[in-house]
């Protein structure tokens, strides 16, 4: 993709990003996105079917931008588990949710949240699986599957908490929590 394609296609997710968090994904119409990314309709469909097409593109971005990132940084194999520490992958995506980067928070409240909570379901369970389920104990009776859904669906669950409670608590304390309900489990 060229310089001026991903000008467009970041223009597009802005425009649409801030509109999800004006009003609700229904009333969002392919009019409503070109104005404000200031692009015309063709120039639109060039890059996407349809404005479903638009947010499952969207979500599946932002969560590649941030699990990948996760994944990647420089975790310390041992220390991260130590009581009181923060853990990074967790604590590093509750920081972006705090932060309401790519407008995350509005996405998990708006009327969309359905399709946006399966692409975070669905990239909890890559990170989940790479990162916590690799260094599983054989001896654990509990499938892998089961584990790996029961996981990422607590985290999605306690994220939607936190979001609904308006983030009283600070994402350290929230990733503290989290480990410490999942940890005996691993």
């Amino acid at each position: 993709m060229d310089r001026r394609q991903q000008k467009t296609r970041a223009a597009i997710f802005s425009a649409f990003s801030a509109l999800l968090s004006e009003k609700p994904y229904s009333k969002i119409t392919i009019q409503d996105i070109i104005d404000r990314a200031n692009i015309g309709r063709s120039t639109f469909y060039a890059h996407f079917e349809a404005k479903d097409s638009l947010l499952k593109e969207m979500c599946s971005e932002l969560f590649d931008h941030i699990i990948e990132g996760v994944m990647h940084d420089n975790v310390p194999s041992d220390a991260h588990m130590a009581p009181g520490v923060p853990d990074p992958v967790f604590c590093h995506l509750l920081q972006h949710i705090d932060a309401n980067t790519n407008h995350v928070r509005d996405l998990l409240t708006s009327e969309s949240s359905d399709i946006f909570l399966r692409f975070f379901k669905s990239s909890l369970d890559r990170l989940i699986s790479s990162y916590l389920l690799k260094d599983r104990k054989p001896s654990c009776p509990v499938p892998e599957e089961f584990l790996l859904n029961h996981i990422s669906g607590s985290f999605v669950e306690m994220v939607q908490w936190w979001v609904r409670r308006n983030m009283k608590e600070t994402p350290e304390e929230l990733d503290a929590y989290f480990r410490a309900v999942i940890r005996p489990l691993l």
